[in-house]
């Protein structure tokens, strides 16, 4: 997983998770990765700056006891994801898994042709797109990063 700082035409300023470079740049060029504040499809990515350690601090100017764990993301990161991770478990619980067949099975549903359930599957950025276009509405499950590691 790759967490980017991204940027829209506006300016605003977010940050995004991608499972790899090359999902980025589908994800961007489909129209799917959108600004949380303005939802602007115009989106790339910011300037990164690493965080690299300087070495090992000494035990005086260590903010924490040697034994106590690193915190590696911040709290309201982590309740997010926590939250994001319930969301998840619980759609994923409560619907039928059709896999590919999901574009299919969604039109099934959405014309009366299957019965009206919830269900979830996978669909390339393409087929998301053209069921959007047909008033057909989809969501993403969220993918943490714990998902791929």
């Amino acid at each position: 997983m790759i967490r980017y700082s991204l940027v829209c035409e506006a300016g605003h300023g977010f940050e995004s998770w991608f499972p790899s470079s090359d999902s980025f740049d589908t994800q961007v060029a489909g129209g799917l990765v959108t600004c949380p504040i303005c939802n602007s499809a115009s989106v790339g990515k910011a300037l990164m700056v690493p965080s690299i350690a300087r070495g090992k601090p000494t035990p005086a100017a260590s903010p924490a006891p040697p034994d106590t764990p690193t915190t590696l993301i911040a709290e309201p990161e982590r309740q997010l994801r926590t939250m994001l991770r319930a969301l998840r478990d619980h759609m994923v619980a409560s619907a039928e898994h059709v896999g590919a067949r999901f574009p299919e099975e969604a039109r099934k549903i959405h014309y009366g042709e299957a019965e009206g359930r919830a269900i979830y599957g996978e669909a390339s950025p393409a087929e998301a797109r053209a069921l959007v276009e047909e008033g057909i509405e989809v969501a993403a499950i969220p993918v943490l990063p714990d998902d791929c590691n």
